[in-house]
């Protein structure tokens, strides 16, 4: 029988291919109705995350909040705002709703747009909190623990990527989108696909290397 640990790992990561899929929009598919059902998709794999960390919820009004726990709780309850906003802004723009109902298109754009990014940000952020159990359950998988020199390398390879992440940050206008500054999303062909997966990645990599260093030294300064 496949445990929830097992099936947590494999989750996390089809969520988060699949959201930086959906960040390019309708640009990737021929017809709009395949971003509308990868949308229903990655609500649906919402839901069985949060079904497999219930308990979570379960403890939200039990004991002290320490500033670890308080990042903690304003970064999932902000990405799950962010995912109900996707949801529901999505479902009004949806082309199976019967075109006689009165769905304020521009509102519903507008707040698909600025959510999709927010909701990006958060989900690094989200990532960032459990970098070292995702890389714990990488190691028991390993029959030998990295060398100093590959992990030196790793870690280089991370500071260039964020380097490159907040460039591609700036580069591609996400903060113009979070902030309502642009309202149309803007996919540069010129560019191409690849480009385009490689900068959001390298823009996951930031703010998921960021939250891991903040949540880092929250712990630390608990301890000491």
């Amino acid at each position: 029988m496949i445990s929830k640990q097992q099936i947590r790992l494999p989750l996390d990561i089809a969520m988060t291919l699949l959201s930086i899929v959906l960040m390019g929009g309708t640009v990737f598919f021929p017809r709009d109705q395949i971003h509308q059902v990868l949308g229903l998709c990655l609500l649906a794999l919402w839901a069985a995350h949060i079904s497999l960390n219930y308990r979570y919820y379960t403890t939200l009004f039990r004991g002290k909040y320490a500033p670890y726990r308080v990042l903690q709780t304003v970064i999932n309850s902000c990405i799950l705002l962010c995912a109900i906003l996707l949801g529901v802004s999505g479902v009004m723009m949806a082309s199976f709703l019967p075109p006689t109902l009165p769905v304020p298109l521009g509102f519903a754009r507008s707040a698909h747009l600025i959510s999709s990014h927010w909701y990006y940000f958060f989900m690094c952020a989200h990532i960032g909190l459990h970098v070292n159990m995702i890389f714990s359950k990488i190691g028991k998988r390993r029959a030998k623990p990295l060398s100093s020199r590959i992990s030196l390398a790793l870690k280089a390879l991370a500071a260039l990527l964020c380097v490159y992440g907040a460039i591609a940050f700036y580069l591609r206008g996400l903060w113009r989108y979070m902030f309502g500054v642009q309202q149309f999303f803007f996919f540069d062909l010129e560019k191409g696909y690849l480009l385009f997966f490689v900068d959001y990645i390298a823009i996951l990599v930031l703010f998921t290397t960021l939250t891991h260093l903040i949540a880092r030294a929250l712990l630390s300064s608990k301890k000491s």
